[in-house]
């Protein structure tokens, strides 16, 4: 859900500004009684945080190149 190649998640700032809105978010929920409302938005910012702080930093594989087959015919003309 989080693309994590998009630029605008490339400056550190940034980063933290979301993780921090969705905490910030749970706790006020959390704080008028919204205790569910509170969870998903917490679970939010967990996922993000694992996103923009665990993830962003490794390397992924690059995905294999598929395996060029022979169709016995000659390119050549």
């Amino acid at each position: 859900m989080i693309d994590i190649d998009h630029p605008m998640y490339k400056p550190l700032w940034a980063r933290l500004l979301i993780v921090g809105v969705c905490f910030a978010w749970a706790g006020f929920e959390f704080y008028n009684g919204a205790a569910f409302w509170g969870m998903l938005v917490g679970a939010m910012g967990v996922y993000a945080g694992y996103k923009l702080f665990y993830e962003f930093g490794r390397k992924r594989p690059a995905p294999p190149a598929a395996p060029v087959e022979p169709d016995g015919q000659d390119d050549r003309q």
